[in-house]
């Protein structure tokens, strides 16, 4: 099959090109080469009045060939500059008929066309921005001739998608069509009575901007100084400012367009868009199972399960389990929550019901549909009418000894058929799933909260859990709109796991070193880019959490855990108006964390009890006065025992690969995208033998803290293997796994 078909309509004076390119028509080299063919044909046919456009199946082209990126096909001619130009300058009138989405590239092809129809369903936008790039075909230089220059630059530096209808509004689109197929015979139609004489008027390289002069700069320059420093982040957003420019500052179109290429040129050179194009395809890597695989028995069973899977129970009903609720009734599910109160089951079905009533106004849902997912939302206090549910997310208090009476509960109740989960964050999987007398059906699902907004599910995989049954979960995850990664059974999982160094040396930082906490915070957030430092993260989760655990197990201790003592004076954060910080609700309405001048003497008091004696507190703190570390030590001393710690979890094949940890701590954590995740980060900025130098080096230096601190600076044997080979991580992991499975090095994989 040719990648564009040529056909005609209307006793052939009507050529149609479809993209055929399967399944999102991307613009591969052969697409673009079929394109510049299929136009030259129709200008050369005599009898072809009219050219069309179009994309076969569910899409006009929906963007780049991401298959081709970073080999030599993305830069053989011919180019989609190329395409394009040959779109706009054939002699006959051209219109392109957009269904689906007509995304980066394909919004691009579809501007240079003359006219554009498109389905009411349709979307177009241009996403490159997202991986730090800028449309590199003309989209920066066409837009701005066909909308406002606002307009054109809010759609470029936001990356969103934009309905045909305000796409129509706009002056996108020149038709809207009602209904989802590709609207060929209207474009067709449209172009009628239309004249090769005026195209001209219609061919967006020579039409002057929508504004020009200092006004159209000064909009760009506002719409500018509301973006964060190029350094953090918005490195891209920055270069499209300038790039609009040269197309609304008295510059002819061309010199945009070398402009244009200029931009791109650069950015695709920078770390923030390697480390954002990395990202990208990480999302896609973690979706690439074993058990999904095309062919595997596994795969074609955890479709016909999750596609059975009608009516969710959902136990508990308190912020993490509406949370989930609202998430399977956003997807259509029924769903059962489950409490052991009347009270605490009506304010979890309120908070649900906020959540629904938030979105109709803000005009993300109807009233109808509102109402009709209200109506799919059963509160018991019953759990014998958990009976009729297809799968089941225990989501209560975080304690074993709960945990394994409900999944013993659960196991008498639930139909055979039933998928059993628990949205444990750290517990044992395994030991819960043992509960049961079908452990092969239980799997963990590690929401993050507020689950109804937060984007991951650490799916975990216990040692009994069947194939398909992480298969159907996953799938199940995706369509409840989830970024759903599978990881191995531990104390933790992968991203809590992690976490736990991260915290304990900020606390070492804070306590033993005598680094203030706004200190440690502004490093993270300042230097690397963090929205939040660990100690107001802390104080807005709140101080008390996995407190009561601790008090179960005997290890709460006010007089040698700082954070214990904090809990026994009541500061838990900003809830209680003071915990690292204060917080006062005449200051940023009690949300800003302020310096606590009482933080110190309870610090002098503790550091007395414990003979601490940090190096880098006042005097007045009983400390040595001792400047702190620079941001970059700062950062380096919260980060590389994280790092660490997850290059323990893919030698212990606990994660399945970096991809999988960078995905998890961007989408749980806030690790900035525009660095790649904290292995990519880790790897690229720093260099694997700077980091087991730099490990060696604290740990060295620290030698006097204990064995927790020695553990946390002890460099994994894979980060060892990874320095001294000089290979990449994945390639360095990839050979420890081969020696594994020949019996040398490496642990057995727990996926």
């Amino acid at each position: 099959m040719t990648a564009v078909a040529y056909t005609t309509l209307s006793t052939g004076t009507v050529a149609v090109l479809t993209v055929q390119n399967a399944p999102v028509n991307a613009l591969s080299q052969a697409v673009r080469q079929g394109l510049v063919d299929s136009v030259a044909r129709a200008a050369a046919d005599p009898q072809v009045r009219r050219v069309v456009i179009a994309g076969r199946g569910a899409t006009f082209p929906a963007g780049a060939d991401i298959r081709e990126f970073g080999s030599a096909a993305a830069g053989a001619p011919p180019n989609l500059v190329d395409v394009c130009a040959a779109i706009e300058a054939c002699p006959k009138p051209v219109a392109a008929a957009i269904h689906g989405t007509a995304l980066g590239g394909g919004l691009e092809v579809a501007l240079s066309c003359h006219y554009r129809v498109a389905a009411s369903s349709a979307k177009v936008g241009l996403p490159e921005v997202e991986l730090g790039i800028l449309p590199g075909a003309g989209g920066t230089q066409r837009l701005p001739r066909l909308v406002p220059v606002a307009a054109a630059l809010d759609i470029i530096l936001s990356g969103a998608p934009v309905a045909a209808k305000k796409a129509a509004a706009l002056g996108i689109v020149d038709k809207l069509v009602e209904g989802k197929s590709a609207p060929v015979e209207e474009a067709a139609a449209l172009l009628a009575g239309v004249s090769a004489g005026a195209l001209d008027a219609r061919r967006l390289s020579l039409r002057a901007p929508t504004a020009t002069g200092d006004a159209a700069l000064a909009a760009i320059e506002e719409r500018r100084a509301k973006l964060p420093p190029p350094q953090r982040g918005a490195d891209a957003r920055h270069e499209i400012c300038d790039v609009v420019a040269a197309a609304v500052d008295g510059r002819p179109f061309d010199a945009g367009m070398a402009a244009e290429r200029r931009g791109i040129g650069r950015l695709m050179a920078s770390p923030q868009s390697a480390a954002l194009r990395h990202f990208f395809f990480a999302q896609r890597n973690v979706s690439k199972l074993a058990e999904l695989a095309p062919g595997a028995a596994s795969a074609k069973e955890g479709r016909a399960i999750a596609a059975a899977v009608k009516t969710v129970g959902v136990i508990g009903a308190g912020l993490m389990g509406s949370g989930i609720a609202t998430c399977f009734l956003r997807a259509g599910y029924a769903v059962i929550l489950l409490e052991t109160t009347a009270p605490a089951l009506e304010r979890g079905v309120g908070v649900i019901r906020a959540e629904t009533a938030k979105q109709v106004k803000r005009g993300k849902m109807s009233a109808a549909h509102a109402e009709r997912q209200g109506a799919l939302l059963t509160p018991t206090l019953a759990m014998a009418d958990l009976a009729r549910a297809d799968m089941v997310v225990e989501a209560a208090f975080e304690s074993m000894e709960v945990k394994l009476s409900i999944f013993g509960k659960l196991d008498a109740v639930c139909a055979p058929h039933a998928l059993l989960c628990t949205n444990t964050s750290a517990l044992d999987v395994d030991a819960i799933a043992a509960a049961t007398r079908r452990p092969h059906m239980v799997m963990g699902m590690h929401f993050f909260s507020p689950a109804n907004v937060m984007r991951l599910v650490e799916n975990v995989r216990g040692a009994k859990t069947a194939p398909r049954v992480v298969a159907a979960v996953t799938l199940l995850s995706q369509r409840i709109g989830k970024v759903a990664v599978l990881v191995g059974n531990c104390a933790g999982f992968v991203g809590n796991r992690m976490l736990g160094p991260y915290s304990h040396e900020a606390q070492q930082l804070l306590v033993g070193d005598g680094v203030p906490p706004q200190t440690v915070d502004a490093a993270l957030t300042t230097t690397l880019g963090l929205a939040m430092g660990p100690f107001a993260v802390g104080d807005l989760a709140g101080l008390e959490i996995g407190i009561a655990p601790r008090r179960a197990s005997g290890a709460f201790d006010p007089r040698a855990h700082f954070v214990d003592l904090l809990n026994e004076q009541g500061r838990i954060g900003q809830k209680s108006g003071a915990g690292y910080y204060r917080y006062d609700r005449a200051v940023g309405g009690g949300r800003l964390p302020l310096p606590d001048p009482q933080l110190g003497a309870l610090l002098r008091a503790h550091r007395a009890r414990n003979g601490i004696c940090a190096p880098h507190a006042p005097r007045a703190e009983g400390g040595g006065g001792v400047a702190p570390p620079g941001a970059v030590e700062l950062v380096e001393r919260c980060l590389l025992p994280m790092v660490n710690e997850g290059l323990r979890c893919l030698d212990e094949g606990v994660a399945r690969a970096p991809d999988d940890i960078d995905v998890v701590y961007v989408f749980g954590y806030g690790f900035p995208a525009w660095r790649g995740g904290p292995m990519h980060w880790a790897e690229t900025q720093l260099g694997w033998p700077y980091v087991l130098r730099r490990m060696r080096e604290v740990a060295a230096s620290r030698a006097d803290l204990g064995d927790a601190f020695a553990r946390r600076w002890t460099p994994s044997p894979l980060l060892v293997a990874a320095a001294e080979s000089g290979a990449s991580l994945a390639e360095t992991l990839a050979r420890r796994r081969r020696q594994a499975g020949a019996g040398a090095g490496g642990a057995q994989s727990r996926l």
